[in-house]
Formats: structure tokens, sequence, C-alpha cells
């Protein structure tokens, strides 16, 4: 018959394992809390002369030409560049000395999961200054487009500039997401389908609602060198002085009132050019 294993012994030799498991995990552990505290005292003091060095050099005035970007005022909160160089300074520090306290103490799962995350973190912070500049020039292209617009006094102005706004804004998220190492190739299709068909409903219906606008725009390039203020001329039975004349209209005198002809009338009308 197989003799039973003595528990007693097996209690005392489990417990014994345990106890110098225990004795030596702790020195580690002590040496770990060390490693974090230099960590700590290293990070927070560079995070501090970073910060207030970074603000007096004028680093900030990035920041606050965010702060103008109309999306950032929805959000109603206030970029400071140098405050946030200087926690990201900080925390990367940080999850160095981490790496080390986690390779002291010896647990090998830890250690892995921290250097995973300590090599995100650039990748975080190229995908973070993408997103920046790609805010800033979506700005510019959107006052741009804006001012072009006005120029030739094409309506809806903002809605166009807003639009475009939004485009490259999506188009640098889906960059920085793409950087930072998550997989965008569903949302990019998702993305130039559903763009596609704004473009195209957007095209079409702005077309037929400023026909009018556009033909008088066309008019202005061709008539541009034909008729001057000053001029007398005659449009159908109306016969007057050009006073004014822009892209998409022209005023005549006539006698004690003005009339206002849309320019198309110049392409459209019969048009008689008399001296003066």
């Amino acid at each position: 018959m197989k003799q039973l294993p003595n528990l007693t012994e097996i209690l005392i030799s489990t417990l014994t394992k345990l106890i110098n498991q225990f004795v030596e995990f702790v020195p580690r552990f002590i040496f770990a809390a060390f490693i974090l505290l230099i960590g700590y005292a290293v990070a927070k003091g560079l995070a501090v002369i970073t910060s207030k060095v970074l603000a007096r050099v004028g680093f900030d005035k990035i920041g606050d030409k965010l702060n103008e970007v109309s999306i950032v005022k929805q959000l109603q909160t206030e970029i400071k560049l140098s405050h946030i160089v200087s926690k990201v300074l900080y925390y990367f520090i940080m999850l160095g000395f981490v790496t080390d306290a986690t390779r002291t103490l010896g647990v090998g799962a830890i250690t892995s999961l921290v250097e995973k995350l300590v090599n995100f973190v650039p990748q975080l912070i190229v995908a973070a200054i993408m997103l920046q500049i790609g805010v800033l020039v979506s700005e510019a292209i959107k006052n741009a487009v804006v001012s072009i617009c006005k120029s030739f006094n094409v309506p809806s102005a903002k809605l166009i500039g807003s639009i475009v706004f939004t485009f490259f804004l999506v188009i640098t998220i889906i960059s920085a997401l793409g950087q930072a190492g998550v997989n965008t190739e569903l949302l990019e299709s998702s993305f130039n389908l559903l763009m596609g068909g704004i473009v195209l409903a957007f095209a079409v219906g702005y077309g037929f609602a400023s026909k009018d606008i556009l033909a008088n725009l066309l008019s202005s390039f061709y008539n541009k060198n034909k008729y001057q203020e000053g001029q007398i001329i005659q449009i159908d039975d109306v016969k007057g002085k050009i006073i004014a004349l822009d892209t998409t209209s022209i005023t005549l005198e006539t006698g004690e009132s003005k009339t206002v002809f849309p320019l198309q009338a110049l392409q459209s009308k019969k048009v008689e050019i008399f001296d003066k």
C-alpha cells in the first residue's frame, strides 16, 4: 500500500518557500520604491523648469493661435502649450523610471506592459503634434476660402469655409490616429464615401442656386475691358452713365435716379455705347 504524503511537511515546505520569496521580494520592493521616488523628483523638477523656460521664450504664442480657432473656442478651454509639454515630459520620464522599477521587482508581465507603454508614447507625441499643425492649417485654409468667396460676392462664404475646415480637420485626425498605431482603413473608406456624396450633393445644389451669380462672374471676366466708369451706354430702353461697376452688377445714372443691372444683362440684352 502506497504511503500518503505527510501534510505537515508539505505545509511547512510551502510556508518556507513563501517566506523566502517574501524576504527576497521586500528588498527589491524597497529599491523599486526608492527608484520611483527619485524618478518623481527628477521628473517634477525638469517639468517645472521646462514649463518656465518655454513660457519665457514665448512658446505659448502658438497655443494662443490655437485658442483663436473656432472649434477650440466652442470647447471653452484654454490651451497652454508650455504646461502641456511639461506634463508630457513629466510622464515620459516617470515611465522610464517605472520601467526600471518593474525590472527591479522581477515581475515580467508588469515590465512587458510598461515597456509597451513607453514605446507608444513617442507615437502619441507625434500624433498630437500632427493634430495641432492640422488644426492651424485647416483654420488658415478656411479663412482664405472665406476671404476669396467674399471678394467674389459668393453667398454662404462662412458655410463653405466651415465645410473646407471640417474636411481638412477630419483628414488630419485620421492621419494622427494612423500615426498613433490605430487601424484607420475602415474609417478612411467611410470618410471617402461620405465626402464624395456630400461634395456631389453640394455641387449640384449650389450650382443650381448660384447659376445667376456665376453668370455675372463670367460676364465680368468677358466684359472687364469693354466698359468703364464714366461711359454712357443704353441697355434695352434704359440709357445712362456708368457710375459703378463690380464683379456682379453695373449701376447707371439715369437722370435723377439710378438703375442697377446684373452683369449678365451685358451678355443677354442689347447694349449701345455712346461717345461722351
